[in-house]
């Protein structure tokens, strides 16, 4: 997982506290709401050393759903770089945010958001993110490291088992374990290409012609 706080990976070590058991309550129809049991997790990152906060609900029928909240920091906290414009920018932040409440809500953002990135910066001319990708990977305007992380980004959706992923932009279907956290890493991979890498060649060549036309040099093209 990463932390939530500085983003940098970190190996899972909760601490967890005594559970609260809550006793199943009867309905006004006669049936029971089964309130299950609840614990509190917590571990220090060990690379910014704030503290991280779970709340677990592990529910009383055999089988039944866990859930999991994490009750601090509320919502990932992802840098974005400066370079970033709308709606490319939103769309991130708001993915960030849902991460740890709704990993389909997240994943749907972020889908959008790649689909968007790969159409407006890469020229892609597909309509569905399975073959936008598969264009970029073949075209080889794009670095392998990228190329082969846009790559895993549809082994890690299985679209072929969810053709929905590929076909509706911004739908909200089942995720795979790690998929919504790794289309934000791929995100943060191609908003440095399209954007920062870019704006920093573009600065360092405007400060060089800054110094060839006060030496009385002809600037660079």
């Amino acid at each position: 997982m990463k932390c939530p706080h500085c983003s940098v990976a970190i190996h899972k070590g909760f601490q967890a506290h005594a559970p609260i058991a809550q006793p199943d309550l009867r309905l006004p129809d006669g049936s029971l709401s089964h309130q299950g049991q609840w614990n509190i997790q917590h571990q220090q990152c060990p690379e910014c050393g704030k503290t991280i906060i779970l709340i677990n609900r592990t529910s009383t029928i055999p089988n039944g759903r866990i859930a999991q909240f994490m009750a601090f920091p509320q919502g990932h906290t992802r840098p974005v770089p400066a370079e970033v414009p709308d709606p490319y920018r939103q769309d991130y932040i708001e993915a960030c945010k849902v991460l740890d409440d709704s990993a389909k809500a997240s994943a749907a953002l972020s889908r959008r958001n790649l689909q968007a990135v790969l159409r407006d910066k890469a020229g892609t001319k597909s309509k569905d993110l399975f073959d936008q990708i598969e264009e970029v990977v073949n075209s080889g305007k794009v670095p392998s490291h990228i190329a082969e992380d846009l790559h895993a980004v549809r082994n890690i959706g299985n679209f072929a088992a969810h053709t929905i992923k590929s076909t509706t932009t911004g739908a909200i279907v089942d995720v795979e374990v790690g998929e919504a956290e790794w289309n934000l890493d791929v995100l943060d991979l191609l908003f440095d290409f399209y954007f920062v890498q870019p704006a920093v060649s573009a600065k360092r060549k405007a400060e060089l012609n800054k110094k060839l036309k006060d030496a009385g040099k002809p600037e660079l093209p």
